[in-house]
């Protein structure tokens, strides 16, 4: 027979694939006890028994909540489980992280905003709009006018902005050829 940490840490089986990442559980376990050695057998059995704590509220927070005719777990089922299953001494510290995630989520909606992301109020943005719309004006003017004097140079319009009637180019007279008799 193999030894007891194995015995410990079975061989994953399909059932066990969803598991906690290993270098989480590990940077946690360092955090924790940053000055204690953990053998690799006991890492995988705080990563079993982390799993199996997850499965074990899920499991019992699904059921408060298919108890309450509700379709999405919510924080409330879980908590409930957490009573249900005897560790009630964990509501406290589970109900103070809720609020902690709560406040994180409110403050991420209200950066989510471009316009609040930016910094600038509301006022100067319009501000600063508004000269984009007068820069693009002027721009636009100068560029019809650059076209207008184009064609006035090229005499197609004329001074007083009326089209000229179109008068083509003289053509080069050939002076006659007996080539040009075609008779």
């Amino acid at each position: 027979m193999g030894s007891p940490e194995r015995e410990l840490c079975p061989p994953p089986s399909e059932e066990d694939e969803l598991t906690l990442p290993r270098a989480s559980i590990n940077k946690m376990i360092k955090e924790l006890v940053p000055s204690v050695r953990v053998a690799f057998e006991s890492r995988e059995l705080i990563l079993n028994c982390c799993t199996e704590f997850i499965h074990l509220i899920s499991s019992e927070a699904n059921e408060v909540c298919n108890q309450s005719n509700k379709k999405t777990i919510n924080a409330e089922h879980v908590l409930q489980a957490l009573d249900r299953l005897g560790f009630s001494d964990y509501t406290v510290e589970a109900e103070a992280v809720l609020k902690d995630c709560k406040a994180v989520a409110a403050k991420r909606r209200r950066q989510s905003t471009r316009l609040e992301n930016l910094g600038i109020p509301e006022e100067e943005l319009l501000r600063q709009q508004q000269e984009l719309f007068a820069k693009a004006k002027e721009e636009q003017a100068k560029h019809e006018q650059q076209q207008w004097l184009l064609l006035q140079q090229q005499g197609l319009i004329g001074v007083e902005g009326a089209p000229q009637p179109y008068v083509p180019p003289p053509s080069v007279k050939q002076e006659d050829t007996e080539d040009d008799d075609y008779s």
